[in-house]
Parts: structure tokens; C-alpha cells; sequence
């Protein structure tokens, strides 16, 4: 077993080891922390797809974590006061099923990101980095005007959605379901990694200009990427507000496009399990030293900058030594 896979196992044995531990020392609340790590790991994976294999530098993935999230929040207060959605002469009845609520989450974050990203690939760079970011403040001041869902105030959910067979109000159950759901995310990425996808989309972002002389066009691979990574993102943001129960505009904050990129630098730009270490590593930094300070965003960009400089696979590429993200 190669040593990046080992080390993959270590810390997802660690993400689910702790909760555990935590639900027989009756300490629901480190359960919750590991959950919100998990869904933030989810949301990591999303981003770390389109800029550890396809080389783009999206600084507006808040826009899909938020649509994931006001996606879930709309469906579930509908479902309360029991009463359908009228989008013009589609009617859809209220659902508070969870896997109902992640394909719509799922879908109308893919449907953004391919209008996001179709206008957005155009440009390179720095280009391409700011007018995702401008999307992802358009819809946060959006949401802050939509006074039927809340406006700037938010939108609470009462009940937390229900998953066939199991109790969801239970944490450890609720855990259980964000874990499996990372797992699959991350199978799927893994997957797509060593597929043909995979190897041009990573061609794509050596050299577009040798992939076109192969025949194939670096816009539509890139586009495909960015639109999976967008319904990741979705996904996360739709656990994310089910988990707190609450969704607000703050969900497409430029400052949430900044951590999730976070997560992906210090666990390692194209590494496979890089966003799991540093959504853990983020929460735990959160946990600790936000009880210590209110500025504790210091340490951390410390702790960034110490890693940009020293580590530049990230945590991940530092325990794994020499073996290459890509192979």
C-alpha cells in the first residue's frame, strides 16, 4: 500500500473514530463538530477537484455551498407549513426527504455552475478568478433582498429532514450519513481521477494548447469539471444547512469561498483526502483557539503561511514525502 493511502486511511479512521468515542463518553457536542467537519471536508473535495486537477482558481464556490443550502431550507419550510412551491407552472410539493432534497441541491447547483462556468472559462487567471467571485456576491445580496425567505435575517428550520430507516435528530446517525456520503464523494473522485476524464482534464491544465492538437476541446473538460465540482459544493451546502437547521445569506459569503479554499491548501492542493485533514484541522483550530481569542484567524493564517512555504503539497504531501498527487 502506497503511503498517501495509508495516510488516507489514518484520517479517515480519525474522522469516524471520534465521534464514536465521543457518542459512548456522552459528548453529543464533539459529535456535531466532527459532522460539520465532514460536510466541510465535502465541500473541500468539490473545490479541490476543479483546482488541484483542472487548475482553475474558483474564489466563488460559495455560490453552489449557498444554493445547496437556501435549496434545503426552501423545500424543508415548505414542507412545514405544508404547502407546495410555484415556480410559474411547475408546482412541487413540500419534501423534508433527505435524498430528495440533496438531487435538488445537487441540480440546480449544476445548473448554476454551468451557466457560472460557461461564461467564467472564457477568461483565465485572475479574470476567472473574480467574476467567480463577483457570482458569489451577486446571490449573497440576492438572498439579503428576498424578504420571503428571510431576507438578511435567515431562514429556520424547524425539524431536521428525515432519511428512511433512521433517526436524523440522532447525532451519531446524522454523522453516520455525512461520512458515507464523504466516502462516496471521495470513491467518486477517485475514480475520476484515473479515468480518461481525469487524465485530459489534468492534461488540460499542463498545456490546453497540446490537448487541442490531440482533438479535444480544454473548454467543454474543464466546463464538465467545474460543473460536477459545483454539485459537490451543493451537496455540502444542503448538509451543512441541515445540519445547523438554518440558512442565511451568509452561505455565499466570499469568506466561505476563502475557507474552503483553506481547507484544500493545508491538506493539500490535488490530494485526495487534503480537504478531510484540513476541514479537521480547521474545526479543531476553531474549537480550541476561538475559546481562547475572538482573533483567532491569526494563528491560523500563520499556520497557512507556514505551510505555503514549508509544505507545499500541503499537510497530506508532507506525511506522504515524495509520492506525486497525480500518478
Amino acid at each position: 500500500m502506497k503511503r498517501e493511502s495509508l495516510i488516507n486511511l489514518i484520517l479517515l479512521g480519525l474522522l469516524v473514530g471520534f465521534p464514536v468515542w465521543a457518542m459512548f463518553s456522552d459528548e453529543p457536542f464533539f459529535i456535531t463538530l466532527a459532522t460539520k467537519a465532514a460536510i466541510l471536508a465535502i465541500a473541500g473535495v468539490g473545490l479541490n477537484l476543479v483546482i488541484g486537477q483542472g487548475g482553475l482558481v474558483s474564489f466563488g464556490h460559495a455560490s453552489f455551498f449557498g444554493l445547496g443550502g437556501y435549496s434545503m431550507g426552501i423545500l424543508a419550510s415548505h414542507a412545514q407549513t405544508y404547502e407546495p412551491l410555484v415556480l410559474g407552472p411547475l408546482v412541487i410539493d413540500g419534501s423534508q426527504s433527505m435524498p430528495i432534497i440533496w438531487l435538488v441541491a445537487m441540480g440546480v447547483s449544476a445548473v448554476a455552475a454551468l451557466l457560472i462556468g460557461a461564461l467564467s472559462l472564457r477568461t483565465s487567471g485572475v479574470y476567472f478568478i473574480m467574476i467567480t467571485l463577483a457570482f458569489g456576491q451577486m446571490f449573497y445580496y440576492f438572498t439579503i433582498s428576498w424578504s420571503a425567505y428571510g431576507g438578511e435575517d435567515g431562514l429556520s428550520i424547524y425539524v431536521r429532514n428525515t432519511f428512511p430507516g433512521l433517526n436524523t435528530l440522532d447525532p451519531i446517525q446524522f454523522f453516520m450519513i455525512v461520512f458515507v456520503l464523504l466516502l462516496l464523494v471521495l470513491g467518486f473522485c477517485a475514480r475520476l481521477r484515473g479515468s480518461s476524464f481525469g487524465l485530459a482534464l489534468n492534461a488540460a491544465r499542463q498545456s490546453s494548447e497540446r490537448v487541442k492538437t490531440v482533438g479535444i476541446e480544454p473548454f467543454r473538460i474543464q466546463l464538465a469539471a467545474f460543473v460536477l465540482s459545483g454539485m459537490i459544493t451543493g451537496l455540502a451546502g444542503a448538509l451543512f444547512a441541515d445540519l445547523n437547521r438554518f440558512v442565511s445569506p451568509s452561505m455565499f459569503s466570499w469568506q466561505i469561498s476563502g475557507e474552503i479554499m483553506v481547507f484544500v491548501i493545508m491538506g493539500g492542493v490535488a490530494r485526495l483526502c487534503g480537504p478531510v485533514v484540513g476541514a479537521m484541522l480547521f474545526i479543531v483550530l476553531e474549537h480550541v483557539l476561538g475559546g481562547l481569542s475572538e482573533f483567532w484567524h491569526i494563528y491560523l493564517g500563520f499556520l497557512l503561511l507556514l505551510i505555503v512555504l514549508f509544505a507545499r503539497g500541503g499537510i497530506v504531501g508532507l506525511l506522504a514525502g515524495r509520492e506525486k498527487a497525480h500518478e
